[in-house]
């Protein structure tokens, strides 16, 4: 297990607050979203790495 804290545990929640906003965002169905968004609740890190490479991206025209 990874333990972040200080400065790059900041970083790391500010990340995760944004992909889980994508998350909500995007078109993808309501399972998937629950889903990615417990993938990056449950594995900050590495859910998040995962969502940026193969999770759903934004509905178009938001960001």
């Amino acid at each position: 297990m990874v333990k972040v804290s200080g400065i790059g545990g900041l970083i790391l929640l500010v990340l995760d607050i944004w992909a889980i906003v994508s998350i909500i965002g995007s078109n993808a169905s309501t399972g998937k979203k629950v889903l990615w968004t417990l993938l990056v609740i449950l594995l900050p890190l590495l859910g998040f790495i995962i969502w940026l490479f193969a999770g759903p991206r934004p509905a178009s025209g938001r960001l």
